[in-house]
C-alpha cells in the first residue's frame, strides 16, 4: 500500500502545511506545479526533501486557480486544457531534474480532479496531455470513477486511491468539502477506518452504509489540520498490522 499526500503548496511568505514531517511519513508525494499553489524556490525545496527521503514525485497539475486553491469548477476548452497540463508536467519535471530525482506519476488536484472522474471530455484532455509529453506517467485517480478504465483503454497505466480524511457518499464520489463532516479530524479513528478498508476492501459511507473501493494508494491532504499527525497515525497502524508499504510508482 502507498500513501500519498499534496506538498510543495506554500505560496511565498504564505506556508502551507509541514512538507518536511510529511516526507518522513509518506511513500508518494503529489507536487504543486504553481497553478493552484507553490513557488519555484518552494516546490524545487520540497522536490530536494523528497529525494532526500526517496519519496516518490507526482505532477499535482490544477486548474489556473491560485486565489481559490484549485478548488473552484472551471471549463477551459480542450486545447488551453491540455497546454496547460503538459505546461505543469514539463515546469515540475525540470525542477525535479534540478533535485535529483524525476516525476513518476500525475494526481490532477482539486476542482479538475473531481470533474475528470466524471466529465468525459474533460477527463479524455487530461489523458491526452499525459500521453502527449511522457505516456510511462501513471496517473493517480478517485477510486471506481469511469476515469479509471477510460484512461487505462487508452494505454495509460492508472493507479486508484482512497482519501484517509475525506467522507464518502455512497456512489464512491466524495462529499463536498462544502458539507458538514466532509472532511475527518480524528487522527485515530481514520486510522482505524483505513485499516479496516486495507484488510476488508469496504469503508463506511457518511450515510453508514458501507461501499466497495478498489485501491492502491491512500491519501492524505497536506493541508488538513492535524496532517501530519494523522498520516504519523496511519502509518503507524499499518506497519503495525503488517502491511507493506511502498510507492506505488516504484513497483
Amino acid at each position: 500500500m502507498d500513501i500519498n499526500s499534496d506538498l510543495g503548496e506554500s505560496y511565498g511568505a504564505w506556508r502551507m502545511g509541514d512538507d518536511a514531517a510529511m516526507l518522513s511519513i509518506v511513500t508518494s508525494a503529489n507536487v504543486a506545479c504553481g497553478f493552484h499553489a507553490g513557488d519555484p524556490a518552494g516546490i524545487l525545496q520540497t522536490l530536494r526533501s523528497a529525494a532526500g527521503h526517496g519519496v516518490a514525485v507526482g505532477a499535482h497539475v490544477a486548474y489556473p486557480d491560485l486565489v481559490g486553491f484549485g478548488r473552484r469548477n472551471m471549463d477551459p476548452t480542450s486545447s488551453e486544457l491540455v497546454a496547460d497540463v503538459i505546461y505543469q508536467i514539463g515546469a515540475l519535471q525540470g525542477l525535479a531534474r534540478a533535485a535529483g530525482t524525476r516525476v513518476a506519476y500525475v494526481k490532477p488536484h482539486g476542482a479538475l480532479y473531481n470533474t475528470i472522474a466524471h466529465d468525459e471530455r474533460q477527463g479524455d484532455d487530461v489523458v491526452s496531455a499525459l500521453l502527449a509529453i511522457d505516456p510511462s506517467l501513471t496517473l493517480l485517480a478517485l477510486a471506481g470513477s469511469p476515469l479509471v478504465e477510460r484512461a487505462r483503454a487508452r494505454g495509460l497505466t492508472v493507479v486508484a486511491e482512497a482519501f484517509a480524511d475525506r467522507a464518502y457518499n455512497d456512489d464512491g464520489t466524495l462529499v463536498s468539502r462544502r458539507l458538514a463532516g466532509s472532511v475527518l479530524h480524528d487522527a485515530g479513528q481514520v486510522a482505524e477506518r483505513m485499516l479496516q478498508w486495507v484488510q476488508t476492501g469496504e469503508i463506511t459511507a457518511i450515510s453508514g452504509r458501507r461501499i466497495r473501493l478498489q485501491a492502491d494508494s491512500i491519501c492524505v491532504h497536506g493541508d488538513s489540520p492535524g496532517a501530519v499527525e494523522m498520516a504519523r497515525r496511519l502509518r503507524q497502524r499499518l506497519d503495525g498490522a503488517g502491511v507493506p508499504l511502498e510507492a506505488f510508482a516504484g513497483r
